[in-house]
């Protein structure tokens, strides 16, 4: 089974435990290597799998110190290499990511699919470890450093907003958690602690590992066998907790620090996720209200109003929510919670013209088509597939895409329901 040109195929296997899913496709110069392993999002780890991934990238057992690894990089012709930590509704993801340049558009005989495998094998299986524990001289350093990013988010305005209505619309889930961890965990983690923390979850806990590029499967399949040793027995699910949640009123909360232009950021239950029947619509709802420059939001809130800066609105669809994002001069607050809460009516009404439908299906079909040039796209696509327990095919949901109607929409609409509106402000004028 190989990738045909609309669709996305992986052949997947069982391989030390680990779920490999390999892509043979001719159309990348490139081959990407791609470990997810999965950990349920929780106070008790969050802020652990946020350090893991910084000290990982730092040193393993073969290039204990950082400028040797950074060496070995360049030596496979500078392999791109990552550990980041992501979050896909409860789930915290810890991602290991590597690319390589195709060995058959070089002079060198040498296999650098095979290295590049044995590098993440390293990562996975041979890190660097003193005495049992994680080296306290990177240890130190990533706490340093995950402490000034975690610190810095304030910087960013934009996602303190995000991040503040997703506290506060989301308080006592998971959801609520800053994917890099909390400051206030970070001295009570030891090397020690941290050491048998990667044992734990590179024993126990899911992992896939994605393969795209020019490659053979056996070939892939031989050198995971042989450079990824890991011994995984007890291998279970982790626990989701289900957090479904009924709105009865909305609430406002209002922050105030130095800021010049205000954020006005509304988080929405859409009662539905990727895996759902109405995924399809929902990606045409978010589609005609705010996710592209011809949606309700950017043509009435930003253009006709001149209400906003910028007016978008972007799906968590592992999370069921959808986040209405929008930057305004604080006098305008009311008028564009008004305008946003209009737009939001006229969806629940079926008020979509033909131009509407006509111009979201195409920018969504182009999105999705444009996965297909992409290795880490074709992986994330299937990857939200695995882990939602609904694998999808992309002409599947453009079928479903096109085939949705304005009552469609229209019962989409109708379980929206606003949960927080939020908004950032400066420190000038009364509260």
């Amino acid at each position: 089974m190989t990738a045909t040109t609309n669709e996305i195929a992986f052949q997947s296997s069982q391989i030390n435990g680990m779920n490999v899913h390999i892509l043979p496709t001719k159309k990348f110069k490139t081959t990407t290597i791609v470990t997810m392993i999965e950990q349920a999002l929780s106070e008790e780890h969050v802020t652990k799998t946020a350090l893991l991934a910084m000290v990982m990238k730092r040193a393993s057992a073969r290039f204990p110190e950082t400028k040797l690894l950074r060496a070995h990089l360049d030596f496979l012709y500078g392999a791109i290499f990552d550990v980041d930590v992501m979050k896909k509704g409860e789930r915290q993801i810890l991602q290991i990511y590597m690319e390589v340049p195709n060995e058959k558009y070089l002079s060198n005989e040498a296999s650098l699919l095979e290295q590049a495998i044995e590098f993440v094998g390293d990562m996975l299986v041979r890190p660097y470890v003193q005495n049992n524990a994680f080296s306290e001289k990177y240890m130190a350093q990533e706490k340093e450093t995950l402490r000034k990013r975690i610190e810095s988010l304030i910087d960013d305005k934009m996602k303190y907003a995000n991040q503040r209505v997703t506290e506060e619309m989301c308080k006592g889930e998971p959801f609520s958690l800053l994917v890099q961890g909390r400051v206030a965990d970070l001295p009570k983690i030891t090397g020690q602690e941290l050491y048998q923390y990667f044992k734990e979850i590179t024993t126990t806990n899911p992992i896939h590992m994605f393969v795209v590029g020019d490659v053979e499967q056996q070939e892939v399949s031989e050198a995971i066998r042989k450079h990824i040793p890991l011994e995984r027995s007890q291998v279970g699910e982790p626990q989701i907790e289900s957090t479904a949640k009924d709105v009865s009123a909305e609430s406002e909360v209002i922050d105030r620090l130095d800021v010049n232009q205000a954020k006005l950021n509304i988080g929405c239950r859409t009662q539905i996720t990727y895996k759902d029947e109405d995924y399809p619509t929902l990606l045409l709802y978010n589609g005609i209200l705010g996710g592209f420059p011809h949606s309700k939001l950017f043509v009435n809130v930003r253009e006709k109003e001149s209400l906003a800066y910028y007016a978008v609105s972007r799906l968590e669809s592992h999370k069921g929510i959808l986040m209405i994002m929008s930057g305004i001069d604080v006098s305008k607050y009311q008028r564009a919670v008004e305008i946003i809460k209009q737009q939001l009516d006229l969806m629940r009404q079926g008020t979509i013209s033909e131009e509407e439908m006509s111009q979201t299906r195409a920018t969504l079909s182009n999105q999705f088509r444009e996965l297909l040039d992409s290795a880490r796209g074709m992986i994330e696509f299937t990857y939200n597939g695995v882990i939602s327990g609904r694998p999808r095919k992309i002409e599947e949901l453009l079928a479903g895409i096109n085939q949705a109607t304005i009552e469609d929409i229209k019962k989409v609409a109708n379980k929206m329901t606003i949960d927080t509106i939020y908004l950032l402000r400066d420190k000038k004028g009364e509260a």
